[in-house]
C-alpha cells in the first residue's frame, strides 16, 4: 500500500517487457530452512514455493526477507515487479504466539520500501508506514523489525511505499496459538487472493482521474429495461430510477472502479487456467485461510458441494458459522474448515463482486484432478439503498414515505406490551454523557458528490448481489467472538466520520475533505472511543485502523468480534469500539489503494 503524496517516496517509473517468461523464484524461508520441491506433501517437513499455499512445517522467530525486482509473467501479462523472495505472493511466514520475533528486511530495489504487518499489534515504530512511524528502508539497506506477538491467527504483510503493494509486494502470515488450537485440522492451506496486471498503478490512477468508469464496460441498456421494469413494478418506476442515477451522474452498474478488463484474478499467485491444487484424503478436515490481498477487488467465495464452517475473522476466533458462501473485502481474512468426504475434486471459486472475472483453485485427492466451475452469478446493480435512501423503492420519492416517527403509535410485543414506561425509575440505568465529535453532513461540493439521507444498518446484509440468492451467505451480524472482549467499559466519546467522494473527479476523503485538508484524530491514551461510519458513497470501503483493535458493534454485546478491517457498505451506518491502548501515530484509511492514495486517509495520534 502506498502512502498519500504528502509523505510518499518518489517512485521510479519502470518499463516492463511483454512476453512469456518464468514465474517466480524460490521464496525466502526461515534461516534454518532450504528450498525443495513445490510438490512436497502438506504434512511433510519440506519448505515449498511461496505460491504453493502450504504453511512452513515449523514456526520461526527469525526471518530474513529480501525485497527486489523480479520479472514475472502471468496470463500473458509481464512486469518487472517488486517482490519479497522473488515470488508473488511472497513467502508464508509462520510464527508462534508469545515469541519476540526478528525480521530482517533487505532492500535491493532502486527506491525506498517498507513492510506493514497488517493487523499485528506492534509498537508504532515497527508498524512500517514511512512518514509516520519510521523513515522507510533505503536502497541497499537492511531494517530489522522486532516485536512481541500477543495474538494468533491468519494475517498478511505488504509494502506501504510507492504503490509497490499493487505490483505484488505482499505475503501471508500464520501465527500459531499459545494453547492447543480448538480448530486443529488434518490439512492447512493459505488461500491468498489477488490481482495481476501489466498496467502500472500510476497509469490506472491517471485513467480513473480522466474518466471514473474507464474500466467499467457493463452499462444498463435498452435491452435490460424490460427486466428492470418487472422488478420495479412498472416502466415508470424503472425510468425514474434511471433518471435518478443520471441526475447524480453515476451508474448503477459501477460496482468496482477497476475490473477484469485489465485484471487477472489470482489464487496463491496462480491465474485461473493454472488451477492451484490442494490435496486431501476423504474424511479429513481441511482449514483454508482466505486472505484478500488485492488492490481494489472484493471476492465472493464458495466451494460447490462443500459446506464451509467459518471459524475465524481477521485472525480472531469466532463461534463457528456454517455457510455456503461469503464475501471477503480487501484486506480481510477469514478461516474456514471443510470436510470433503467423497473422492472427487471440489472447486474453490472466487468471483469478483462485479462479475468480470474470477480466481479459482481445486481441492482434490490427486494432483491431476480438476473440478468443474459453476456459472458466474448475475452482476449486481446498485439500488436506492446504496444511494443512502434507506429502503426506498425505485421510483419512490421522499414525500411518498411515512417519516412521522410517532413513538406513541408503536406496538410492543412480548413482555413489553402494555407497560407504562412513565412510572418506571430509570435513574439506575443512567449513563455518563458521551462526548460526540460530529462535523455534521458534509456539503455537496467538488470533493463530495452525494449524501446518504437515510443511512441504515447493513451489518445483517451479505452485500450487493448476494441477498436472496438461494445460498447461506455470511453477514457481519453472525460474527460472535468466542470470549468476551478485554475491555468492557462503555465508550465516553463518539467520533462520527462520513465516507465521502466524487467519482467524476475521483477524489475520496473523510467528512468531505481529502487527507491534505484534514488534521489528525487525537485520542487520549487509555480512553474508550466509538467510531461511527456513515457511508455517503455508493461504494464499499474497507476501513483499516493501524495499531489498535476495532470491536464491531453488531448486536453480539460483550462478544463483539475484534477486526482490523471493517467493510462499510454503501448507504450504511455502523459503529465499532476502540481502546486507545498503544501510544503513537497511526494510519487510518480505506484499503482500496486508489481511494486511499487520492484522499481517504487520516492519522490517529494516541498520547
Amino acid at each position: 500500500m502506498t502512502f498519500p503524496s504528502r509523505f510518499r517516496d518518489g517512485l521510479t517509473r519502470r518499463r516492463f517487457v511483454t512476453g512469456i517468461g518464468a514465474g517466480g523464484l524460490l521464496a525466502a524461508l526461515p534461516r534454518t530452512s532450504q528450498a525443495l520441491s513445490s510438490k512436497a506433501a502438506p504434512s511433510g517437513g519440506s519448505p515449498l514455493r511461496a505460491s504453493s499455499g502450504i504453511i512452513p512445517p515449523h514456526p520461526s522467530d527469525r526471518w530474513n526477507l529480501k525485497v527486489g525486482h523480479t520479472r514475472i509473467s502471468l496470463d500473458g501479462k509481464t512486469m518487472h515487479a517488486p517482490t519479497v523472495g522473488g515470488t508473488v505472493p511472497g513467502p508464508i511466514l509462520r510464527f508462534k504466539q508469545g515469541d519476540t520475533v526478528s525480521i530482517n528486511v533487505t532492500n535491493t530495489l532502486d527506491e525506498p520500501t517498507s513492510i506493514h504487518w497488517h493487523g499485528i499489534r506492534t509498537p508504532a515504530n515497527m508498524d512500517g508506514v514511512p512518514g509516520l512511524s519510521f523513515g522507510g528502508i533505503a536502497p541497499g539497506e537492511t531494517f530489522t523489525y522486532r516485536f512481541k506477538l500477543h495474538q494468533s491467527g491468519t494475517y498478511w504483510y505488504h509494502s506501504h511505499s510507492g504503490m509497490q503493494e499493487a505490483m505484488g509486494l505482499y505475503g501471508a502470515m500464520v501465527i500459531d496459538p499459545r494453547r492447543p488450537d480448538p480448530n486443529a485440522c488434518d490439512r492447512d492451506y493459505v488461500i491468498f487472493l489477488g490481482e495481476w496486471t501489466d498496467v502500472m498503478p500510476h497509469d490506472i490512477v491517471s485513467n480513473l482521474k480522466m474518466q471514473d468508469d474507464y474500466y467499467v464496460f457493463r452499462q444498463r441498456t435498452a435491452a435490460s429495461f424490460p427486466k428492470e421494469a418487472r422488478e420495479a413494478g412498472s416502466a415508470g418506476a424503472a425510468l425514474a430510477d434511471r433518471l435518478a442515477w443520471s441526475k447524480m451522474r453515476m451508474a448503477a452498474t459501477d460496482i468496482a472502479d477497476v475490473s477484469g478488463a485489465i485484471y487477472t484474478y489470482t489464487l496463491n499467485g496462480h491465474a485461473p487456467d493454472m488451477n492451484w491444487s490442494g490435496l486431501f484424503k476423504p474424511g479429513e478436515k481441511v482449514r483454508l485461510r482466505f486472505i484478500n490481498g488485492s488492490t481494489m477487488t472484493f471476492f465472493d467465495i464458495r466451494i460447490p458441494g462443500l459446506e464451509m464452517l467459518v471459524v475465524q475473522a481477521d485472525g480472531n476466533d469466532i463461534e463457528p458459522v456454517p455457510v455456503d458462501e461469503f464475501r471477503i473485502g480487501v484486506a480481510e481474512t477469514y478461516d474456514v474448515i471443510v470436510q470433503p468426504r467423497d473422492e472427487r475434486a471440489y472447486a474453490i471459486f472466487a468471483q469478483s463482486e462485479d462479475r468480470t472475472g474470477y480466481a479459482r483453485g481445486t481441492l482434490a485427492p490427486r494432483e491431476d484432478m480438476i473440478a468443474p466451475l459453476p456459472p458466474m452469478d448475475p452482476r449486481p446493480v446498485r439500488t436506492m439503498v446504496d444511494m443512502g435512501m434507506g429502503n426506498m423503492k425505485p421510483g419512490e420519492s421522499m414525500k411518498d414515505m411515512d417519516m412521522s416517527g410517532d413513538m406513541s403509535g408503536m406496538k410492543m410485543d412480548g413482555d413489553m406490551a402494555g407497560m407504562d414506561m412513565k412510572g418506571m425509575d430509570m435513574s439506575h440505568m443512567a449513563m455518563p454523557k458521551m462526548e460526540v465529535d460530529d462535523p455534521g453532513p458534509p456539503p455537496i461540493n467538488v470533493e463530495n458528490q452525494m449524501r446518504a439521507m437515510m443511512p441504515i444498518d447493513r451489518t445483517g446484509s451479505p452485500g450487493d448481489g448476494l441477498e436472496n440468492n438461494g445460498r447461506r451467505v455470511l453477514n457481519y451480524k453472525q460474527l460472535r467472538a468466542t470470549r468476551p472482549g478485554a475491555d468492557l467499559r462503555p465508550p465516553t466519546r463518539e467520533i462520527i466520520l462520513h465516507l465521502t467522494g466524487n467519482m467524476d473527479r475521483y477524489i475520496w476523503g473523510f467528512n468531505g475533505r481529502k487527507f491534505s485538508e484534514s488534521g489528525p484524530i487525537r485520542l487520549k491514551l487509555g480512553e474508550r472511543v466509538r467510531f461511527t461510519l456513515i457511508n455517503d458513497t455508493m461504494m464499499e470501503h474497507p476501513i483499516h485502523l493501524h495499531g489498535l483493535w476495532s470491536e464491531l458493534e453488531n448486536g453480539q454485546g460483550d462478544y463483539r468480534p475484534y477486526k482490523h478491517t471493517i467493510i462499510s457498505q454503501p448507504g450504511s451506518k455502523l459503529s465499532y469500539l476502540v481502546t486507545a491502548d498503544t501510544p503513537g501515530m497511526w494510519a487510518y484509511h480505506c484499503h482500496l489503494m486508489y481511494h486511499m492514495d487520492l484522499g481517504m486517509f487520516r492519522t490517529v495520534i494516541v498520547a
